[in-house]
């Protein structure tokens, strides 16, 4: 017996969230208790101070200022508003903005709730940053946006070209973002695999938006009443 589309989506987007909160809750114990990988913590930090170079330090450098909140924001919102206008449609951009200030929001609160202290300040190259380290906002944006763009493209239309430039931005640039924020100083190894964690549960969350079937009439007829009434050229 065959499984509806829609219910095989949901199943989809629930293992997701499960799975990921899954991984999420045991990094968090594992930091809470200082076991597991949080054992690793410190001598992954060591090792990236000791390959302290300046011919790559721009590089990790330029890698962690374009993937800061406020940059990733700026490439989110200049993305969306150009797929809006294009494709003239608000659905897909306005969940991909959606999922973006999502984030932003439960990263904060995460941050907060946990309150863990980065490593320490002497050791940052590029300022000082008096945020709590868990998670890492710079890994778990980048992540966030690299899927559910990812997944936003490929649930309409996916050929082997739009799937193999997916994986490879998302094997390239989330751990590329990750390395970034290690060798810089300002987090720990825990910090940005909680980050990975979270993306995926963010990622099954925008999944079961996206097969909600009555948000996404209102959003088609909302736009199809937009273009409607738009005057001729």
């Amino acid at each position: 017996m065959s499984v509806p589309p829609q219910r095989r989506s949901y199943l989809h987007a629930a293992l997701l969230v499960l799975g990921g909160g899954a991984l999420f809750a045991l990094i968090l114990l594992a930091v809470t208790t200082k076991t597991g990988i949080a054992g690793w913590d410190q001598p992954v930090h060591d090792w990236f101070l000791a390959q302290r170079s300046g011919s790559v330090t721009w590089l990790w450098a330029s890698v962690t200022t374009l993937s800061s909140p406020t940059y990733l924001s700026i490439i989110g919102v200049v993305f969306a508003a150009l797929w809006a206008v294009v494709r003239r449609e608000i659905w897909r951009p306005g969940l991909l903005m959606a999922a973006m200030g999502f984030t932003v929001a439960f990263s904060s609160v995460i941050k907060h709730a946990v309150a863990r202290p980065r490593p320490s300040t002497a050791n940052f190259m590029l300022g000082p940053d008096d945020a709590f380290s868990f998670p890492s906002g710079h890994t778990l944006g980048t992540a966030v946006f690299i899927l559910s763009l990812g997944y936003l493209l490929l649930s309409r239309h996916s050929t082997k070209v739009r799937r193999s430039a997916v994986a490879a931005a998302a094997v390239v640039l989330i751990p590329a973002v990750a390395i970034s924020r290690l060798y810089l100083g300002y987090h720990w190894l825990s910090d940005v695999c909680a980050s990975v964690a979270l993306a995926i549960v963010v990622l099954g969350l925008l999944m079961a938006a996206d097969t909600w079937q009555p948000l996404q009439k209102w959003s088609n007829a909302a736009q199809r009443r937009k273009v409607a009434q738009a005057p001729a050229p």
